[in-house]
């Protein structure tokens, strides 16, 4: 069986794919690809600008088919927080990737999460941080290949921690086969 190789974030907004992907990327000699600037270049929109056209359904939708339109390999990948609701997106990536689940506590979330609208995040109307935390969190356990418990630490610790994990692709290891 093939290695997969890809190293694929999920987690909630926030926690800091994004900022630990391109560490990732830089300690491991993959590519980084953000799937929601992937979104945004490719809509020529703001993600809050193409949530409040399509709406939340229309938002899934499309984010759906980008997902399922990454092909790369040899990338570390960012995905929005809210790919965990597309199963099928979910399985796509996980078939070429290892996925890893940056978690944190509700508390210190709250804390990094300023504006929910103004970051462009799908939720029900009304929903709160809390009730969104609650309703992802199972969602990302159940796509995760592994998990980092990343609490209040810094993005070289998350950086670090990820590294210990053998599962991940590094390039050497790419080189060797």
């Amino acid at each position: 069986m093939d290695k997969k190789r890809n190293i694929v974030l999920i987690g909630m907004p926030a926690v800091g794919k994004s900022t630990v992907g391109i560490l990732l990327a830089k300690k491991t000699g993959l590519s980084f690809l953000d799937t929601d600037i992937l979104i945004q270049t490719g809509e020529g929109k703001l993600l809050s600008e193409i949530i409040e056209e399509r709406g939340a359904k229309g938002f899934m939708a499309l984010e759906q088919e980008y997902l399922c339109s990454v092909t790369v390999t040899d990338h570390v990948i960012a995905t929005g927080g809210s790919a965990v609701y597309s199963g099928h997106g979910m399985e796509y990536l996980s078939k070429n990737g290892v996925v890893a689940y940056l978690e944190t506590g509700l508390e210190h979330l709250k804390k990094r999460l300023s504006s929910l609208d103004s970051r462009g995040v799908i939720r029900s109307p009304g929903q709160d941080i809390s009730a969104l935390y609650h309703e992802r969190t199972p969602l990302y356990e159940r796509y995760a290949d592994l998990t980092v418990q990343c609490g209040t630490m810094t993005p070289d610790k998350v950086l670090s921690a990820m590294m210990t994990f053998n599962e991940l692709p590094r390039l050497k290891e790419r080189d060797d086969e």
